[in-house]
C-alpha cells in the first residue's frame, strides 16, 4: 500500500475518532449551560468527557495533518487554510475543557476545586459556548473550505462536497441564530454535515486522493473541458 492510501486512511480513521468522542462527550457533562437550571454531572464522568474532548481536539488537528500532504498539490492555500482552521477549532476547544476540569477538581488531588457554585455555572456556560464556537462556527468554515477545493479539484465525487458544503451552510446558520437567541440548538441540522464526513471517510479509505496532475496535463484537461 503506498505511503498516500496510509495518509488518506489515517485521515479517515481520525475523522472516525472526532465523531465517537464528540458524541460520547456531550452526554457526560450533563444537563447544558444553556439551561440555567441544569445541574454539572459529577466529578468523574465530567472529567471522562473532558479527556474524550481532548482527544477530539488532537484528532481534529490529525485530520487536517494527514489530508495536508494529499492537498498541497491540488490548492496550496486551501491546503494550509484547513490547517489552520481545524488548529483554531482544536484551541477553542480545548479552553472549554480547562473551563469545565476547573469546574469539578483541582490538579493532582480528589478533593472538590472549592468555588462558589455561580463560579461553577459560569465554568459550565464558558465550556458550552467554546463548543458552540468551535465545532458550531469554526468546523463549518473548515468544512467549507476542504468542500470547496474537493469540488474545484474534482477529487471525490461531485455529491459528497456538494453535502459539505449545504450542511457547513445549514450548521453555521443555526449557531448564528442559537448565538442570537434566535433558536434552540437542532441536532438534526447537522445531519448533513455528519453525512458529508462519513463519505469523505468512505472514500479516503477505498481509494485516497489522487496525486495532482502534471501542470501540461491539467492545461489540457481544461482546454478539452
Amino acid at each position: 500500500m503506498s505511503h498516500p492510501r496510509v495518509q488518506a486512511r489515517v485521515a479517515a480513521l481520525l475523522f472516525l475518532i472526532t465523531w465517537v468522542t464528540s458524541l460520547a462527550a456531550v452526554p457526560l457533562y450533563g444537563g447544558s449551560a444553556f439551561d440555567a437550571a441544569a445541574p454539572l454531572a459529577g466529578r468523574t464522568s465530567v472529567l471522562v468527557g473532558a479527556l474524550l474532548e481532548v482527544g477530539l481536539a488532537v484528532a481534529v488537528v490529525g485530520t487536517s495533518v494527514a489530508l495536508y500532504p494529499l492537498l498541497r498539490s491540488h490548492g496550496h492555500g486551501s491546503a494550509i487554510g484547513y490547517v489552520a482552521l481545524r488548529g483554531l477549532e482544536a484551541g477553542v476547544i480545548l479552553l472549554g475543557v480547562v473551563a469545565i476540569i476547573a469546574a469539578v477538581a483541582r490538579p493532582a488531588t480528589t478533593a472538590g476545586p472549592g468555588v462558589d457554585p455561580a463560579v461553577t455555572a459560569g465554568f459550565h456556560l464558558l465550556h458550552d459556548w467554546t463548543f458552540l464556537v468551535g465545532p458550531g462556527l469554526i468546523n463549518p468554515v473548515n468544512a467549507a473550505v476542504l468542500a470547496a477545493l474537493l469540488l474545484r479539484r474534482r477529487l471525490v465525487p461531485r455529491f459528497i462536497p456538494i453535502l459539505g458544503l449545504g450542511g457547513a451552510l445549514l450548521v453555521a446558520f443555526m449557531n448564528v441564530g442559537v448565538l442570537f437567541g434566535l433558536t434552540g440548538t437542532q441536532p438534526l441540522v447537522a445531519l448533513p454535515l455528519f453525512a458529508w464526513e462519513i463519505s469523505l471517510a468512505v472514500v479516503l479509505v477505498r481509494r485516497g486522493i489522487r496525486p495532482a496532475a502534471p501542470v501540461a496535463a491539467q492545461r489540457a484537461e481544461v482546454l478539452a473541458s
